[in-house]
């Protein structure tokens, strides 16, 4: 994300990924934590209890409760899969900017997959996706409190690829995951776990003298560093506070590795949101060339360079023509749309294999003041011009009044949808997209889903060369017409798509609540492991060559 700057590690340390096993660094702290965690979890799911997982399930359902009153439902209240896909997505990339494999961005189109096919899912816990196809054939439907119980073992296998990755920060640092650490060592260790993440797939991490003199240049050059050992330091500080009770002034505060990995728990959930300061200067920088507020921008506006600027934006035509950020509308050349850019592909850290850290999406907050409000899947067409005329956004400090051109347009949305404005529909994305144009994506449709992902584009394919980009300048720069082109009346088209509406399926047995899944499931997922007597840590994804936040001179 960014384009501030060149890969960590590149040229003289060129960084090759990894595979380590936990007995490489002596202990085996992540896998018996999950197993307990996910005990504790199944019987949270049972009983209610009031323990930490129970208490994160609480957490998590009253998160999604809005939500879940604004989604269609069948006839006894409950969510269908493409409904349940929209929440848990929703869910992970709101609270953490997540973007998990299988659950990505796919498009305003009916044939998206359903939770079940969520990479992690398949490879840690084959029982939890086997169990839910069969609850699904059923068509009876998820409550929110199976969808809060699916959530939270989703949440800790994923935060379980990030225990793995602090074995990795302890061996870089010559410690084992059996040590007992203090204060400074274990700054070290998370400020090596921090710059792991924004490594991901080049970080190599079984080389301890490549890893400490990267770490060395890196703190040396400033830039985002100074940031990354704050957002760390913030950390073990309100760790220390909710543990004073509990340590011995007098003496030096040791942690073991599962304090450690509480403390990276913590990191890991709020890393997404930390991050968005970088997202949010990117879109100020490319707010700033837009003249005319419509959230575009010309193409050679994009790519040419400025000092005034600091970002640098190098994506291919290509790739933004597939993502949905180009406009293509305009005669002169086309127009880059803001709000699709920043929250594309390009601008994801994939951190594991299983999932990538992207920019948050400001339209779900704006969609979500919606569901807030009206509590059910549609409205009529007064109801949300009482509600936007009322709203701001980050870019909008005062509301705008709707015009006569945005009310008719959503008349016209209701008229084909029988006099209701359907809220997760694409013609009101697309009238977001207009009513919040630094904010919403214009609502793309996509092919097949996998030009959003973000592994899709990892090794640079979405960067232009410096040619291409310098040829697209000069051609425009060039041209006979020297004058600035017209604004134009904005896009519009009126191909609706209702993606989570679907026919129901004829059920085949007794619906069976997927908190009873998830119990199922969590119980053979910790059988497994015990078997097993361990986890691989993950193979870390990675953030393309002209996303890195630091540049390591070669």
């Amino acid at each position: 994300m960014g384009k501030i700057a060149v890969f960590l590690g590149c040229g003289a340390f060129a960084c090759g990924a990894a595979l380590v096993q936990p007995q490489n660094f002596r202990g085996s702290g992540s896998v018996l934590n999950l197993q307990s965690t996910l005990h504790e979890m199944l019987q949270a799911a049972h009983t209610g209890a009031n323990t930490a997982a129970g208490r994160s399930i609480a957490r998590i359902e009253s998160k999604i409760a809005v939500s879940f009153q604004a989604l269609p439902k069948n006839e006894i209240g409950r969510l269908a899969p493409l409904s349940v896909r929209y929440l848990v997505h929703n869910y992970f990339a709101k609270e953490h900017g997540w973007q998990i494999k299988g659950l990505e961005p796919q498009g305003m189109r009916m044939n998206v997959s359903d939770v079940h096919d969520v990479g992690i899912l398949q490879e840690r816990s084959p029982a939890m996706v086997e169990a839910m196809t069969e609850a699904y054939r059923s068509d009876r439907g998820l409550d929110v409190a199976d969808i809060a119980a699916m959530i939270a073992m989703l949440e800790r296998l994923v935060l379980d690829e990030a225990s793995s990755l602090l074995f990795a920060s302890y061996f870089l640092n010559g410690l084992s995951a059996s040590d007992q650490v203090v204060h400074s060592e274990l700054h070290e260790v998370l400020r090596s776990y921090l710059l792991l993440v924004e490594m991901g797939m080049r970080g190599n991490l079984t080389d301890i003298d490549l890893h400490q003199e990267i770490k060395r240049r890196v703190s040396a050059m400033g830039k985002g560093w100074p940031m990354l050992v704050e957002f760390e330091t913030d950390a073990v500080m309100s760790y220390d506070y909710e543990t004073k009770d509990k340590t011995n002034p007098f003496q030096e505060e040791e942690f073991s590795f599962e304090e450690a990995s509480n403390i990276v728990d913590s990191l890991a959930q709020s890393y997404g949101k930390w991050q968005q300061s970088e997202c949010s200067r990117m879109k100020d920088d490319l707010m700033a060339m837009d003249e005319d507020g419509s959230g575009r921008i010309p193409l050679s506006t994009f790519y040419v360079k400025s000092n005034k600027r600091e970002y640098q934006f190098t994506e291919s035509v290509e790739y933004l023509r597939q993502i949905g950020a180009i406009d293509d509308t305009w005669k002169r050349e086309p127009r880059v749309r803001i709000a699709n850019y920043v929250t594309g592909p390009s601008n994801c850290i994939a951190s594991s294999k299983f999932y990538s850290v992207c920019c948050l999406n400001e339209c779900d907050a704006v969609l979500n003041e919606f569901e807030a409000s009206i509590r059910a899947p549609a409205a009529t067409p007064e109801r949300i011009i009482a509600l936007v005329s009322n709203m701001t956004s980050s870019s909008m400090l005062v509301p705008r009044a709707v015009s006569a051109d945005m009310v008719g347009k959503l008349h016209g949305i209701a008229e084909r949808n029988d006099g209701e404005v359907p809220l997760h529909g694409r013609l009101f994305a697309q009238w977001l997209h207009l009513a919040f144009p630094h904010e919403c994506p214009w609502p793309y449709i996509s092919e097949d889903g996998s030009e959003l992902s973000a592994h899709h584009w990892l090794g640079g394919k979405a960067i232009a060369t410096v040619e291409e980009r310098a040829n697209h300048v000069e051609q425009v720069v060039s041209s006979p017409s020297g004058e600035k082109e017209m604004s134009q009346a904005p896009e519009w088209s009126h191909e609706e798509v209702l993606p989570l509406l679907q026919a129901p399926r004829r059920s085949t047995l007794f619906g069976i609540p997927v908190r009873v899944l998830v119990q199922v499931a969590m119980f053979l997922v910790v059988f497994r492991m015990v078997l097993g007597g361990c986890c691989a840590a993950a193979n870390f994804g990675s953030r393309d060559i002209n996303k890195g936040r630091y540049v390591l001179p070669v």
